[in-house]
């Protein structure tokens, strides 16, 4: 009775993985959309994270022949995402995104020294502590007249078992949390207007949150009592499926944003990173993160490419894109600034440019980053990151793991191939049945260029940011919108 179903809830589609231990047996997909109803704005309806899952799965299990012998359910899923909902689970409003930018103002007014040291989580866009003020101000009657407050595994926990709870590896994203005490922080309650009786009960990750309701079971085709197991955020979910849990390894996600991240048996805080909880519980996640990677990649190609190969186009621009460069900081600045006002910058425009010098210039802007990311990480803990596993869309691209190689001077094994969140939600799953799974990822391997021209490239990129620091904030100042 090794077979599980993991289900992926990203911030893009649902995705449903069937597995023995090492072995896929079948998987699937549904799309959940985002609206971006006012500029930095990201929602969603929650029902839409229900329908993909709920018909991921089903297809999923269906295609395995396999549904009579699943023995446990674990969820991953996209974290700080939230909801406020009735006490039947009914949203009253949409669920507010990650990567949504509205609370810049909160961010300003809470975020304090001590806030990161209590959380992990730097003053930033991304915790959903922030995001909570921000309704507790515009929309009061939202968030104080809710039943219930919860991130995406709680959602999902609620539609299949009935009960709402969420893992405690995955509350903790909401920046609500005392990360020492593993539970959630009486005072970050306060300053985002949330009660303690609106949140989702908590159990670590690895153990059974319940069995699957009976119709839900039969809807899903799998056979009844089969439990939930509480699961983990995609990115800690992806760093256990990749390995990254012994020192010098790190995970790279090169999706929607990019995510790297190591382990830690300790608890540490620093401007270098976010703070997250890990599995096995008590251990933790350092993770840096720059909230535009392939979302950028994909903006650029939607809007500049008219149809045209610019991967292809790219690849034939010389390294440092002849002068031009670009401050990925579409989404506001995290690792290490950790400024809500930053936005996007193209500098060194001349006639020579074409689309395809500025795709490049968004990989290697990205890159720049991620050099940066990894300078900061390796000081703070004194460790060096020596290997980079890396998944996500972005890994897709030959050119752009090229690039990140030859930025950074580290090696960078390719794992991009199959869900691999889920496959980290798998293992946890596999783990609850005693079952073991593999932890070195396939994949292959794409060594620096030590002759690579980016140095000098890089030293003019990280004057950026300094210099145009002060105008990202009086240009959002001009705005009616703040944004």
């Amino acid at each position: 009775m090794s077979v599980v179903v993991a289900v992926d809830c990203s911030t893009t589609a649902a995705k449903a993985v069937v597995a023995e231990p090492g072995r896929v047996l079948a998987t699937a997909a549904r799309p959940v959309p985002t609206a971006t109803p006012h500029p930095a704005w990201h929602e969603q309806d929650p029902a839409d994270w229900w329908a993909a899952t709920r018909g991921a799965i089903a297809e999923a299990v269906a295609a395995s022949g396999r549904g009579r012998d699943v023995a446990a359910v674990c969820l991953t899923h996209q974290r700080e995402t939230f909801v406020v909902a009735d006490a039947d689970g009914t949203p009253r409003r949409p669920a507010v995104l990650w990567l949504d930018g509205r609370a810049h103002a909160e961010i300003a007014a809470l975020g304090s020294p001590a806030v990161h040291a209590l959380s992990g989580k730097p003053p930033d866009t991304t915790p959903a502590l922030y995001k909570l003020a921000w309704l507790a101000r515009h929309e009061p009657e939202a968030l104080r007249g809710a039943a219930r407050v919860g991130d995406v595994h709680a959602v999902l926990a609620h539609r299949l078992t009935g009960r709402w709870a969420t893992s405690t590896q995955s509350a903790d994203t909401l920046g609500l949390f005392d990360l020492r005490r593993l539970d959630w922080a009486p005072e970050l309650l306060d300053l985002a207007g949330v009660r303690a009786d609106q949140l989702p009960d908590l159990v670590p990750a690895g153990e059974p949150i319940g069995p699957l309701l009976p119709d839900v079971a039969a809807e899903l085709g799998l056979p009844a009592g089969v439990p939930l197991v509480a699961g983990i955020g995609d990115g800690q979910a992806a760093g256990m499926a990749l390995g990254a849990t012994v020192p010098g390894v790190a995970y790279l996600n090169l999706g929607t944003s990019m995510v790297m991240g190591v382990a830690s048996d300790a608890y540490v805080t620093d401007a270098a990173f976010r703070t997250l909880a890990g599995v096995p519980t008590g251990t933790y996640t350092l993770e840096t993160v720059l909230n535009a990677a392939a979302y950028l990649a994909s903006w650029v190609r939607e809007r500049f490419g008219g149809g045209a190969d610019l991967e292809a186009a790219a690849a034939e621009v010389p390294p440092g894109a002849e002068g031009l460069l670009v401050l990925p900081y579409w989404n506001a600045a995290q690792t290490p600034y950790w400024d809500p006002l930053a936005r996007g910058a193209v500098v060194g425009w001349h006639g020579r440019h074409t689309p395809a010098h500025l795709y490049r210039a968004v990989l290697e802007g990205v890159a720049f980053e991620l050099a940066l990311h990894v300078e900061h990480l390796e000081r703070a803990t004194g460790r060096r990151v020596a290997q980079l596993r890396a998944v996500g869309g972005g890994a897709r691209s030959p050119l752009w793991v090229r690039i990140v190689a030859d930025v950074v001077q580290r090696p960078v094994r390719v794992c991009s191939a199959g869900e691999v969140s889920a496959a980290g939600a798998a293992r946890i799953a596999h783990a609850y049945l005693g079952a073991d799974t593999p932890a070195d990822p396939p994949g292959h391997d794409v060594d620096p260029d030590p002759a690579a021209p980016y140095p000098p490239v890089a030293a003019v990129h990280r004057r950026l940011y300094p210099a145009l620091r002060e105008v990202f904030a009086d240009l959002v100042a001009t705005q009616p919108s703040g944004a």
